[in-house]
Parts: structure tokens; C-alpha cells; sequence
């Protein structure tokens, strides 16, 4: 088995496991690369000592070498892994060193446990859907997915307006701080925090929520993930802001942007002892109680 490995930081008090796991892979004699700028990291700032390692910079560099990519970090730190995976299907696997880890799961206490599964084969592979953009001047044009959410967002105090059409088809016109267009797997993101619904993955929608509505009657709209969405943005300062996933550009009213369905899927590993439903109750503390 070949793994590689990507990771942006690592706190100080995480150090110890980030060693333990890189003495586990070679324990089993599994060959691993370390995405370059992390490796700089991990030897520059925590001072690990490295014999032979061999590194990587780019998705041209792993997508025909690898079995499956390691994310060192949290739920931001995968949504940068999978613009290194892209279309190969290399499975991706999160251990988490961040707060939440809704797609990090694995808790540092389990990296032990998490790679021995994994090489005994005990595992499943989560299928999620990501969102396309397209835009005349083709934003993100180097890798225009994502797998968490389009946000559009008012650039300053002023709100803005964003005409809505589904399938050529008008839906609404959103007077609002922004406009959030959501798949299941991030719904439990910025979706989730203003208002938005939670969905389970493979339930085939997108979610539209409004952020800070003017109009107090507007709420999050569920629809088909075969849609095709178009939003029309008009502003006082004729620009806005576009984050999608990770990354984030400044856009001019005068572009329309169509949102749609990928037309490949993104996988994550997942271990036979983790499910969705026990994964939203620890995470969101569901039944936290001093009753209790």
C-alpha cells in the first residue's frame, strides 16, 4: 500500500501523534509521500528528523501512485485534499487535529487502531457529490468544485440582491446579506449556521439558504442535485464576494453563475465503527444534558 499525506499546521500539543502515526505506517511498511509544504513544516517547525522521505506538490504528481490520501487536519484541511485528488477516485481519509471534524473523523486517541483497519481492509467508501461552478470568466477555473457550499456574500455594510432560477425557472429574489447553495455534506456548515437544514448524505439535494434575510418569510429552500441553479447578484458597489468551499474572489455584477451538480464524485474512507447518525449526535452534542 501506498499513501500519501497532507497537512497544512500542526499545534504543538498534536506533535506527538503526528509521530506516533508516521511510526506506525513504517512499522507496517507502508510507503508514504508528504505533500512538500507540509514536510517543510514537520521538519522546519517541529523539528522532525526525516531519512529518504519522499515528497509531492501537485495532484499530477500522486493521481496514477497512490491508494489513498491521508488529510492531517480538519474538515478545511479536506476540502484542500480534494483539489489534489480531483477525478482520480483515491479515497480520502481524515484524522482530525482540528474542533469539530464533521469529515475528519478520526480522532487522534484511534490512529492506532484507524491504520490497522485500514490495512485489515474494515472499512467502507462514502460517495459525496460535489457542486460546479461556471461563469463567463471561468472563477476557479483551475478546479471549479467544491464539495461544502457556494457562498455569495455582500462585500460591504450594503446587502445585496440575488435573483434566483431553477432549471430557467424563477424561484426568488433574495434581498440578504448573501445566498448559501449547499450539499448535503455541508450542510452541517455555513449552511447549518445561518439557518439552513441538515441533510444526509445521498439524499440527492442541494440546499438554498438565505444569510441574514431582509425578508423575515424567506427560508432555506430543499431541491433535486440534478438541478441546475442561476443566480443574477446586483450590488451598490457593483461587485460581491464568491467563497467556494476554501477559496474566495471578488465577482462583477455583470456575470451570471450556474451552479450544477458534478459530473464525478469525491470518496471518503470511512471505518466500519463510525455512522453518520452517531457522528452528528457527538458533534453537535445532541442529548447533552446535566439531567442526563
Amino acid at each position: 500500500m501506498k499513501v500519501a499525506i497532507y497537512g497544512r499546521t500542526v499545534d504543538k500539543e498534536f506533535e506527538s501523534y503526528v509521530k506516533e502515526f508516521l511510526s506506525i505506517l513504517k512499522q507496517h511498511n507502508i510507503d508514504f509521500v508528504i505533500e512538500k509544504k507540509f514536510f517543510e513544516f514537520l521538519r522546519n517547525e517541529l523539528k522532525f528528523i526525516f531519512n529518504s522521505i519522499k515528497t509531492f506538490e501537485t495532484h499530477e504528481d500522486i493521481k496514477n501512485s497512490i491508494d489513498l490520501i491521508i488529510s492531517i487536519g480538519g474538515d478545511g484541511t479536506i476540502l484542500e485534499t480534494i483539489n489534489l485528488v480531483r477525478d482520480t477516485n483515491i479515497p480520502i481519509v481524515g484524522i482530525n487535529t482540528g474542533r469539530l471534524g464533521f469529515l475528519a473523523n478520526i480522532a487522534k486517541e484511534e490512529i492506532r487502531s484507524a491504520v490497522e483497519a485500514i490495512i485489515e481492509k474494515k472499512y467502507k467508501i462514502d460517495e459525496r457529490v460535489l457542486l460546479k461552478i461556471n461563469t463567463e470568466s471561468n472563477i476557479f477555473s483551475d478546479f471549479p468544485y467544491g464539495l461544502n457550499e457556494v457562498a455569495i456574500q455582500k462585500k460591504d455594510s450594503t446587502m445585496i440582491t440575488v435573483h434566483a432560477f431553477i432549471n430557467d425557472e424563477f424561484l426568488n429574489t433574495y434581498w440578504a446579506d448573501g445566498l448559501i447553495i449547499s450539499t448535503p455534506t455541508g450542510s452541517t456548515a455555513y449552511s447549518l449556521s445561518s439557518g439552513g437544514p441538515i441533510i444526509i448524505p445521498h439524499s440527492g439535494n442541494f440546499i438554498i439558504t438565505p444569510i441574514s434575510a431582509h425578508n423575515l418569510t424567506v427560508r432555506p429552500v430543499v431541491i433535486p442535485d440534478s438541478s441546475v441553479i442561476k443566480l443574477k447578484v446586483e450590488s451598490r458597489s457593483n461587485n460581491y464576494l464568491i467563497s467556494f468551499d476554501h477559496r474566495s474572489v471578488i465577482m462583477d455584477n455583470s456575470e451570471d453563475i450556474i451552479i450544477s451538480k458534478a459530473e464525478f464524485k469525491i470518496k471518503l474512507l470511512k471505518l466500519n465503527t463510525t455512522d453518520y447518525y452517531s457522528t452528528l449526535r457527538n458533534k453537535l452534542m445532541w442529548g447533552i444534558d446535566k439531567r442526563n
